[in-house]
């Protein structure tokens, strides 16, 4: 008797869903494995994509600041390129463009470049590597030279006061920045449905297609959307409490 009435419950729910409700949320409850399997592609190349970024950016940064002979303009044509491009067109080139390339077809690089998810995180890493890279070159600027000037009469060398003073300081200023950076990363990250990856924009495509929808895929995505940007706009705000203590007013 229960199981017939959690039956009927469920039954009733679904004529709610497709006869009255503008928009059929049942067949987004029942399809949400797919959108959870999108989640996951998109935080996971998301992710990867931001932590390599960052380990690029912050050397070719540093040369920047330096102004490193030849290599610091090598440096600043690789950003004008990737930010003055649209990422669409970054990830066309990668998959698209180097599989035509013989020597890549013939050689170990193709096990690389032969997949989709690969071509899509190389993409989103040398993307944001750009933009990381100016953001943290302009922090790196604004380090107080006092700081700097005291690191140096403490005997520290050139490679000591990046690692303890320009860095952390510069790390420290530049996270209102970065969470920008990483808020558009995530909204990027739908070109990666055009490679053939389900992420959350193409689990809503899916859905759309296989049940000729209209709508409901792309509001389910955009949902997902919001709560993965309302997550990590929360975790930098905490990250900027923590980092920015020491500037707050204290109690007397």
């Amino acid at each position: 008797m229960a199981e017939q009435e959690k039956f009927d419950h469920w039954e009733a729910i679904q004529q709610f869903s497709e006869n009255v409700s503008p928009i059929d949320f049942y067949l987004i409850l029942e399809n949400w494995p797919m959108f959870w399997e999108g989640a996951w592609q998109t935080v996971t190349l998301v992710g990867l994509g931001l932590f390599f970024a960052g380990m690029i950016a912050v050397p070719l940064a540093v040369c920047q600041v330096n102004r490193v002979p030849v290599l610091s303009q090598v440096v600043s044509a690789y950003a004008y390129f990737f930010r003055g491009t649209p990422l669409l067109l970054q990830l066309y080139l990668i998959y698209y463009g180097f599989s035509e390339i013989d020597f890549i077809r013939h050689s170990f690089l193709w096990i690389v470049f032969k997949d989709a998810w690969w071509c899509t995180l190389i993409a989103f890493t040398i993307n944001s590597a750009a933009y990381t890279t100016e953001i943290l070159r302009g922090a790196f600027d604004q380090v107080p030279r006092g700081e700097v000037e005291a690191a140096k009469s403490c005997g520290m060398s050139a490679w000591k006061r990046y690692i303890r003073i320009i860095i952390p300081s510069g790390l420290r200023r530049a996270l209102p920045a970065y969470s920008n950076e990483v808020i558009f990363m995530i909204h990027g990250s739908v070109v990666a449905s055009t490679v053939t990856i389900i992420d959350i924009l193409g689990a809503g495509r899916i859905l759309n297609g296989r049940y000729y929808l209209a709508y409901e895929g792309f509001i389910a995505a955009a949902v997902i959307y919001m709560i993965i940007v309302f997550i990590v706009t929360r975790g930098f705000n905490f990250w900027e409490k923590q980092w920015f203590a020491h500037l707050r007013p204290r109690e007397t």
